[in-house]
């Protein structure tokens, strides 16, 4: 069967890097029906988006958002859909969110000068131009300057959790994430479970943070994956999400959109929740 649903999508306003009219005309050239735009600490990407949308009649486009959150010894993401997104206090939030990014590339660029990876920081900015910088933009820089032949190399040994120029953000737990989703009628979903540390015991234990779903179609996942964590979605009544998590970084076997997708009527379940917890 088609995939025709994908919730998992970042644009230029974050670290993807297609603008949002650019990523509408490949959702819709992909045959997808509804897609979310997930962007990390930002919704700047959806005004164009719709705008876009208009052109694709067949295509719904969910605002969504993705947060960063952390637990002892590891980092989670939080997914949040159908979202009152022009919310004040809730645009406060992540341009706060958006200014701790900016502080915290800053600090990962001056670690990979002090290791002999020498990156200008105006160029990293250049790479993000108006969007929330993010690990990926320094990546990029790092190709750029020949560091590393793809961005993903970057990661293992310098930008990753455990690598060498890694720097943390500020704390936001996962009862935080899903606090600011629903404080704007969203419906918070646990992004990418299987790169946890210990996914099992995490879904477990994050389970009880008041998430709605969680991903099990996620385009980089094998079979048994997918299996495995549609088993723990049914274990812990949370509806099975996912998508591509596409960002196109250029590197090699990136999945596109419409990859790997939920079924419709996970969109329906997600959108009930949202509408039950509003009233």
């Amino acid at each position: 069967m088609a995939v025709e649903v994908d919730l998992h999508l970042h644009t230029l306003a974050s670290d993807g890097r297609l603008t949002p009219t650019e990523l509408v005309r490949l959702v819709a050239s992909q045959g997808l029906k509804c897609v979310a735009i997930t962007d990390h600490d930002t919704t700047e990407g959806l005004a164009e988006a719709y705008e876009a949308a208009k052109d694709f009649p067949d295509l719904r486009i969910i605002p969504g958002i993705e947060l960063s959150a952390d637990i002892p010894g590891d980092e989670v993401h939080v997914l949040g859909y159908f979202l009152d997104y022009a919310d004040s206090d809730f645009q406060e939030q992540l341009q706060q969110f958006r200014a701790g990014r900016v502080d915290r590339a800053k600090l990962m660029v001056k670690k990979l000068d002090s290791l002999g990876v020498h990156l200008e920081w105006d160029r990293v900015q250049a790479m993000a131009g108006d969007g929330a910088v993010g690990r990926p933009h320094i990546a990029l820089a790092m190709v750029e300057a020949g560091y590393c032949k793809e961005p993903k190399e970057a990661f293992p040994e310098y930008l990753a959790r455990n690598g060498l120029a890694y720097v943390e953000r500020s704390k936001l737990t996962p009862e935080g994430a899903v606090e600011i989703i629903r404080n704007v009628g969203g419906v918070a979903v646990l992004a990418h479970p299987a790169y946890m540390n210990d996914m099992e015991s995490g879904i477990a234990n994050l389970s009880r943070c008041g998430l709605t779903g969680m991903e099990v179609h996620y385009a980089q996942y094998d079979d048994d994956t997918i299996r495995q964590l549609a088993r723990l979605a049914r274990e812990y009544q949370l509806i099975p999400c996912g998508g591509s998590d596409y960002h196109g970084l250029g590197n090699t076997g990136e999945p596109l959109p419409g990859s790997n997708g939920p079924s419709m009527e996970s969109v329906e379940l997600l959108e009930e929740a949202a509408l039950k917890a509003a009233e």
